[in-house]
């Protein structure tokens, strides 16, 4: 078989709208498995979250979590093969203008969640993620009292802000971070060298692979760059316009299957 690998983004991709993976989905992807294709998580959720998903469908490879910024070993001692802090500095100029500014931001430190307080903002990510959090106050005192650089940073709006955001943050970061969008309420915030692409790329080349031996399958603004790398970039129905035009094949939408159904009519 021409495909070796496939890489596969969590939410809105695999993952149904009550954040679970369908049992048609899951047959699929085990007998994709059966037939010598690796299979690999690739999403901007933590390893801890993105984990539990991993061992449902039996995945043994490294995962890809945190949009990029962690590649960590799903057995034995989970070694971390490759990881990328937010630069220290950087983490406290956003983290003080966001507070200036009134947006709600996660940081995300040792695979642990830290918000300044509860709120909506949280709540609403908790009821995608079901991750503890620990409330910490002033968030860039909370990063200077520990000293380290955080994996990623989250900035969740729902009023429309985010767009005017990104543009700011990209105007003034984009040598070194990537700010882009993981959900239409997510702004993701990590290290310019952090992002999926990048990470499949450094899986598939300690494989011994070529891209044209790589399935991605995403449906967000930060699969882009995945889907772009691979041979075979499926973005989801249910993806924008934007992502789907930069995939080399639109699959059905996540709710209907479409990760299932892609496999079993080009790849089964």
């Amino acid at each position: 078989m021409k495909y070796k690998l496939l890489a596969l983004d969590l939410d809105d991709t695999l993952l149904n709208e009550q954040y679970k993976i369908s049992d048609r989905n899951i047959k699929a992807l085990k007998e994709a498995a059966s037939k010598g294709i690796e299979i690999t998580i690739a999403t901007g959720r933590m390893f801890r979250s993105a984990l539990p998903y991993a061992r449902e469908l039996g995945i043994t490879m490294p995962l890809i979590t945190y949009h990029g910024a962690l590649i960590k070993e799903t057995t034995g001692e989970k070694r971390v093969l490759r990881q990328w802090g937010v630069p220290y500095e950087l983490a406290l100029e956003i983290l003080r203008f966001a507070e200036t500014e009134g947006f709600h931001i996660n940081i995300y430190l040792d695979d642990n969640l830290y918000v300044k307080e509860e709120n909506e903002n949280s709540r609403y990510y908790q009821s995608i993620a079901s991750i503890p959090l620990e409330t910490v106050g002033d968030l860039a005192g909370y990063l200077e009292r520990v000293g380290k650089e955080p994996t990623k940073l989250t900035v969740i709006n729902r009023e429309g802000r985010l767009p005017e955001l990104q543009k700011f943050l990209q105007g003034k970061y984009s040598s070194e971070l990537s700010v882009v969008q993981s959900r239409p309420f997510f702004l993701e915030i990590t290290h310019r060298e952090a992002t999926k692409g990048r990470a499949l790329k450094f899986l598939a080349e300690r494989k011994n692979l070529s891209p044209s031996q790589v399935i991605a399958m995403g449906d967000s603004y930060n699969d882009i760059d995945m889907l772009q790398y691979a041979g075979m970039g499926v973005a989801m129905g249910n993806a924008p316009p934007d992502v789907q035009k930069a995939a080399d094949f639109v699959a059905a939408a996540s709710s209907e299957d479409g990760v299932a159904l892609f496999l079993e009519k080009y790849i089964l």
